[in-house]
């Protein structure tokens, strides 16, 4: 089964699109966990089987764990949401961007090494840089196009000189010619809901990776109400901190999961305002 088709699985069988992302900063793990060889996978995983209820994905944002030298952590984390969770997608948020025999081996990491379902990927060296991970027919590929933070505007907000954005001539891009394996998405943030909307309108049904909501401050009605689908779901809505750190002893697997249910019930609460007639 292919990315999308797991994506929207998932979305069907739990009504849910919270996306948890997995950002595990060494400095705020809980004590107990201090001085253990594993304490980032063990953070991740009692984080995972908290909140995977309600979870339509899992993202694990790559740096946390290379920057501690725990990629092999990373690796348990996945391979236990694979064990466990079989049916959750999982999303490395890597944000690669090189050139075709550098993406290649990019490519290879995430999907191979990491087992990543999709990744998220720089476009701004052009289509031959994202080409070599669409090589990988069934595993998604999400470009960045009007990113969550402030500093996004000095490139994606800029206008063309035929009068296009930038951020809309990604869009239009990967809803259309480069999206050669079908299973192409984008990372749109929530802190820009009129350009979330934008791009709902250009892109269809793609699904959207919208980090920014939680500790971001993103608004949880105007992110749903400008990116739904016209199916009533289409998006992946990332909350990290905010579910991550909802605790801070030993119970703090319990105040993730507390976390992300309330999350949910928010986002399911904004859906039934934007789409009262989806199921």
């Amino acid at each position: 089964m292919n990315f999308r088709d797991r994506l929207r699985a998932r979305w069907l069988r739990t009504e849910s699109m919270l996306c948890v992302g997995l950002d595990p900063d060494e400095q705020r793990l809980p004590p107990h966990l201090a001085g253990r060889s594993d304490a980032i996978a063990r953070f991740c995983i009692e984080i995972v089987d908290a909140t995977a209820p309600w979870a339509c994905a899992f993202k694990p944002q790559i740096a946390y764990f290379a920057a501690a030298g725990a990629e092999d952590q990373l690796e348990q984390v996945i391979a236990h949401i694979r064990e466990h969770h079989s049916d959750i997608p999982v999303v490395l948020d890597a944000k690669r961007g090189d050139i075709g025999s550098t993406a290649a081996l990019y490519a290879r990491e995430a999907f191979e090494r990491y087992g990543a379902d999709a990744v998220t990927v720089n476009p701004y060296l052009g289509f031959d840089s994202i080409e070599p991970f669409l090589a990988w027919s069934q595993r998604g590929v999400i470009l960045l196009c009007r990113t969550s933070n402030a500093g996004g505007t000095d490139l994606q907000g800029q206008r063309l000189a035929d009068g296009e954005m930038v951020y809309e001539r990604i869009a239009r891009l990967a809803a259309g010619p480069w999206n050669t394996s079908g299973q192409l998405g984008l990372v749109v943030g929530a802190t820009f809901p009129a350009e979330l909307a934008r791009v709902r309108e250009l892109v269809g049904d793609l699904p959207l990776l919208v980090p920014g909501i939680g500790a971001q401050g993103g608004d949880v009605d105007a992110t749903v109400a400008a990116g739904i689908a016209a199916d009533g779901f289409g998006m992946m809505i990332n909350s990290s901190r905010a579910i991550l750190y909802a605790g801070s002893g030993e119970d703090f697997a319990i105040a993730a999961g507390a976390a992300a249910r309330a999350t949910l019930s928010a986002i399911r609460t904004a859906r039934q305002r934007a789409r009262p007639e989806a199921p």
